[in-house]
């Protein structure tokens, strides 16, 4: 294996490791807060971590088995690493992440200006839900135009949460605005980063491939070839165009999935004061004046 390559397969497991610790740490602290938050603001956090565990663990799995799905190529010899067990992890994952961005988009609805914020709550899991069904039919059939749809879905989905978070900009607690503007940069560099080079790029090989004349299989006998036909590649120029998009994903994406399930149940409305910590034992209250 060329040292480029394995430098970077390290690189992909030694973040996951991070990012998996990290996940564990906020579960370990998330429980024993629970004397002192909220009843409403636990179960939003609960659900945010589990939610998130799904997106960590399927992240961590994927860049222990790196897969190239269309042309089945791997770097391990395991069914593990079989483009269908990858695409099965990447489902469950990025449909855990999608949910994620819906349920603050649901508590930001409620807010001054929020119909944006509803709409993108509303429409931003069954259009990923869309997404995921182009994915695998690109995978089954080796057909790039479903990859197509799947990145301009998730470029789309991006564009309405922004927008939902543009919306809301001024009723959110002053404080808190700082985080907002983080998620309003994100969506946008994600948006741009999916209009200007991963939909082109998938559309370049769609094109390709009908130029070429290239035959793609049936729905029954993609299924069988993605569960069973791998290629064990360790040319790191058949790897490099994936190394980006990858490496961002298992880490940046990742560490946004972990942000949003600490943070997101914590904004707050600007006429809503934040609730001061709790006092420290024998601490002594004094009357208002």
């Amino acid at each position: 294996m060329p040292i480029e390559l394995r430098l970077w397969w390290s690189v992909l497991i030694a973040v996951a490791v991070f990012n998996v610790a990290v996940w564990a740490c906020l579960a370990a602290t998330h429980g024993r807060q629970r004397p002192w938050v909220p009843d409403a603001e636990f179960r939003a956090r609960q659900l945010g971590l589990l939610l998130a565990a799904g997106y960590v663990f399927g992240c961590a799995y994927r860049s222990l088995f790196p897969v190239f799905d269309v042309p089945r190529i791997t770097l391990v010899d395991s069914w593990l690493a079989s483009a269908l067990v990858g695409r099965s992890v990447a489902t469950v994952a990025e449909l855990c992440f999608a949910a994620q961005w819906a349920l603050p988009m649901r508590e930001l609805a409620a807010f001054d200006g929020g119909r944006r914020a509803a709409r993108a709550a509303v429409l931003v899991l069954p259009l990923i839900v869309v997404a995921e069904c182009a994915s695998w039919h690109s995978v089954i059939t080796g057909m790039n135009l479903g990859h197509v749809i799947e990145e301009t879905l998730w470029g789309i989905c991006a564009v309405l949460v922004l927008a939902g978070l543009w919306s809301v900009r001024s009723a959110v607690a002053p404080a808190q605005r700082g985080l907002l503007k983080v998620g309003i940069v994100t969506c946008a560099g994600y948006a741009a980063y999916m209009f200007a080079v991963d939909v082109p790029q998938y559309f370049s090989r769609w094109m390709a491939d009908l130029h070429a004349g290239r035959e793609f299989a049936a729905l029954g006998e993609g299924v069988a070839d993605a569960a069973l036909r791998r290629h064990v590649l360790h040319d790191w120029q058949v790897w490099r165009g994936e190394v980006v998009w990858m490496t961002a994903y298992f880490s940046v994406g990742v560490w946004v999935s972990l942000a949003l399930a600490v943070l997101s149940p914590r904004i707050r409305h600007a006429d809503v004061r934040l609730p001061r910590a709790p006092r420290k034992a024998g601490a002594v209250l004094h009357p208002a004046v």
